[in-house]
């Protein structure tokens, strides 16, 4: 249709159907959340075989008046691909089974990401989004702080029920890495020693080093976060503010770190790193290393760009980050005082960066 034609009904229509679509994709995350309170992957993956609706509800236990509601819950996530249904054998009868994505939901298994989820769909990180349009008509720094009365970090530290579920979820979501450390054994097999800056509870650097035992790991994050954490010979952590100081190291990881950061911010990390890299003993530089999102790769699909541009929009909302094209990693780079980069796409969304003083 040209910019100037009268759209047909036809078309109307279909423009409707799709502002529906997004008025109300809020109902996708919150029959997910629904569908992890109440333990619908777990139970169908124990029951080793396609289970049928009467068998779910009666697992579940639950009244057999919830049986029409959890029909219809199933088949809104059966449609967006969380779960199936196939013929049960010698029977007529359907019966739900898992997908790729539940399987990646089961809280038996690791990776498991149920703790994102319900992070993700708590009433904490839910409530600022009702704020946005309030924000930019304002002069608060982010909608969370405009509700909450403070910066994320902080609101961390007074609320532990939030701190609890904010790390159980950040330590879901980092085991996705065990997936594919291996493959990047390169990357990692020519440092001796790591610092994990935003490390959390140590599951990134944990997974390194059953990948690579040899290598020696600091996990620096805020005090409240690696209080009590215990150490070995090989894992230490740190307590302190990572714009203050960076314990020294070959390597410097900031994983999905430099994101939630404005550019000023990723500047002082980056040039703070660039201070603490030792030389090698072969004379060889140190290097930083990054696992965060580029935007407009030319290689990604559609859902991949969607998730890239929506985790953009969530950076505002929540903190004061943002997503980067390559050439606006380049020149923090650059501005750093960094001479060269390397771009590999092995995570997914998130492309590891390897940045080279």
């Amino acid at each position: 249709m040209e910019a100037n034609d009268v759209p047909t009904a036809s078309e109307m229509f279909r423009a409707q159907a799709h502002i529906y679509k997004h008025a109300f994709s809020f109902a996708n995350s919150m029959v997910l959340g629904c569908a992890i309170q109440l333990g619908i992957p777990d139970v169908i993956n124990n029951h080793k075989q396609p289970m049928t609706l009467s068998e779910l509800v009666s697992e579940l236990k639950l009244p057999a008046t919830k049986s029409n509601g959890i029909h219809r819950l199933m088949r809104l996530l059966i449609y967006s691909g969380f779960f199936a249904t196939i013929k049960k054998v010698d029977e007529n009868e359907e019966g739900y089974v898992l997908t790729a994505s539940s399987k990646l939901l089961l809280k038996s298994e690791i990776p498991n990401l149920s703790p994102l989820v319900r992070l993700m769909v708590d009433p904490v990180m839910v409530n600022p989004w009702h704020s946005l349009g309030d924000w930019f008509l304002g002069n608060e720094t982010n909608p969370f702080e405009a509700v909450h009365g403070a910066p994320m970090w902080e609101l961390c530290d007074q609320n532990q029920r939030f701190n609890e579920i904010f790390n159980e979820g950040m330590a879901s979501d980092s085991q996705m890495m065990r997936l594919v450390v291996k493959d990047c054994k390169q990357v990692f097999e020519e440092v001796d020693s790591l610092v994990d800056v935003g490390g959390g509870t140590g599951v990134i650097a944990k997974t390194i080093l059953a990948a690579f035992p040899r290598l020696k790991c600091t996990v620096l994050d805020l005090p409240h976060v690696v209080a009590n954490m215990p150490e070995t010979e090989n894992m230490k952590y740190v307590g302190g503010d990572m714009f203050q100081s960076i314990p020294s190291a070959d390597a410097i990881l900031f994983r999905h770190v430099m994101h939630n950061w404005s550019d000023e911010d990723c500047l002082k990390m980056l040039k703070r790193s660039r201070e603490v890299i030792r030389d090698k003993e072969d004379g060889s530089k140190g290097k930083v290393l990054i696992i965060d999102i580029v935007l407009n790769r030319n290689e990604e699909e559609a859902d991949i760009t969607e998730v890239k541009l929506i985790f953009d929009v969530l950076m505002m909302v929540l903190l004061t980050g943002r997503e980067r094209t390559e050439k606006e990693w380049e020149k923090l780079f650059l501005e750093a005082g960094f001479m060269s980069y390397k771009i590999t796409l092995v995570f997914g969304i998130w492309s590891l960066i390897e940045v080279f003083p």
